[in-house]
């Protein structure tokens, strides 16, 4: 062992010294040298795992087996890494299949974010929003001039409804209601954030389900709909 240690010192150093010499030339031995110095780590990493097998005393079969399932370990991470904004989408997706009202991000558009909503069962157009980090679900509603959040939501979202003053008058599908104003850290839908957005609490049992307004919507470049999809465009 003492022996193969001394052996990959000495190829690291040489190495090393290779990368010191050629390092104005950018290339080393027709490699570039940043490539040049991933493959002497990797080949001393393979040359110090190859020698231990070889010393466990294991039968060839085996350690080619274990080889072969790292490998495959290894090209999977890698694999899953390269291609993580493509599974995020897929994930998203399923999410959006599975959970009512869950945002599907599309991506950028003229570096600007993009998300899709699907029409819930009701008929009517539901999203998954982040009110200061909690998940709430909030009936988009574009004749609604404010965001507002049921006395429940607020209080999950961090705000502390027995603390409010409900003095402003506010019109929702039971009439009208009382509600009162307070700022978000941050509101966001996909990806698509907006910080210290003024919001309405509405007075409790005076809103059946929390609503995504105007102060958002109209906040956006943007949106649509498409049949039984909305779109919203930052």
């Amino acid at each position: 062992m003492n022996r193969l240690f001394w052996i990959l010192m000495a190829v690291i150093g040489v190495g090393v010294a290779l990368l010191m010499f050629n390092d104005s030339a950018g290339s080393t031995l027709g490699v570039e040298n940043y490539d040049f110095g991933r493959l002497i780590w990797l080949g001393a990493f393979a040359a110090l795992i190859g020698s231990g097998l070889l010393r466990s005393g294991r039968p060839m079969g085996d350690m080619l087996r274990n080889l072969a399932a790292w490998a495959a370990i290894v090209l999977v991470l890698i694999a899953g890494y390269q291609y993580r904004y493509e599974l995020q989408d897929v994930a998203s997706r399923v999410t959006a299949g599975l959970v009512p009202g869950s945002p599907l991000a599309l991506g950028l558009e003229d570096g600007r974010a993009t998300v899709s909503l699907d029409k819930a069962d009701n008929g009517h157009f539901e999203a998954r929003i982040l009110v200061n980090g909690t998940p709430i679900r909030a009936l988009v509603d574009t004749g609604a001039t404010s965001t507002v959040l049921t006395a429940q939501d607020a209080r999950a979202a961090g705000f502390d409804p027995d603390k409010l003053n409900f003095t402003i008058p506010v019109s929702t599908a039971n009439g009208m209601a009382r509600a009162a104003a307070v700022r978000t850290d941050e509101l966001a839908i996909g990806g698509i954030v907006r910080k210290n957005m003024s919001v309405m609490v509405a007075a409790p049992g005076a809103l059946g389900q929390s609503l995504l307004g105007m102060n958002f919507i109209g906040s956006l470049s943007g949106f649509d709909v498409r049949g039984d999809r909305m779109i919203l465009r930052d």
